[in-house]
């Protein structure tokens, strides 16, 4: 594929500290898993059956898998993947509103992350000229060979040490709303209307 990214230049700072969240859709993960190959990251994973095997994915890509979701160990996982990058300088990858959805509906996970870690959160989405858009709850996109593909770097943020309850929420819209912005951007490009669920 012919992939174009778009503001890359103002994220690199970050990036190259290796201490910050990519944030990404369940559906737009595709491209972001194959940007961040060798990365050394880590990704909380659902402990469920299509978990184990995205896990395989990113072992053999070099990322460690936290296993746990919303459903199934999540506070356990969420636990173990802040004393990860506290241990040690390394990028992680949350999707927000992953395993099982609401579609593009941000869950306070990612945002506790930021605060207990003090890392960034970078989000991050992408579409392509030519794809399949799978009936699944997410409209999972799977670009065509030989197509092309843009990808957005957002507004990377902090959460403040010290954010409370409606500091947590205030933070969940705001990357809800970056996260939407960067999507309907890059499928805007190829003319695509707004998939719906």
């Amino acid at each position: 594929m012919k992939i174009e990214l778009r503001g890359f230049e103002k994220v690199r700072p970050i990036i190259n500290s290796r201490k910050f969240i990519w944030a990404v859709w369940h559906s737009r993960m595709l491209l972001l898993n194959y940007l961040t190959k060798g990365s050394e990251g880590t990704a909380m994973v659902s402990g469920s059956e299509d978990g184990e095997f995205v896990a395989r994915i990113l072992k053999r890509q070099g990322h460690e898998a936290i296993r746990g979701s919303t459903t199934r160990g999540g506070i356990k996982a969420l636990s173990a993947l802040i004393k990860k990058l506290k241990e040690k300088q390394r990028p992680s990858i949350i999707i927000p509103d992953g395993p099982q959805g609401p579609r593009f509906k941000v869950k306070l996970g990612i945002i506790i992350l930021a605060r207990e870690t003090g890392h960034p959160i970078l989000p991050f989405s992408y579409s392509a000229k030519r794809m399949k858009v799978f009936a699944s709850w997410d409209r999972f996109i799977l670009p065509y060979p030989f197509t092309k593909c843009l990808g957005i770097y957002g507004n990377p943020f902090f959460v403040p040490k010290d954010a409370g309850k409606d500091d947590l929420m205030r933070y969940r819209n705001l990357l809800e709303k970056e996260l939407g912005r960067l999507t309907k951007e890059a499928d805007s490009y190829f003319n695509h209307k707004p998939i719906n669920t």
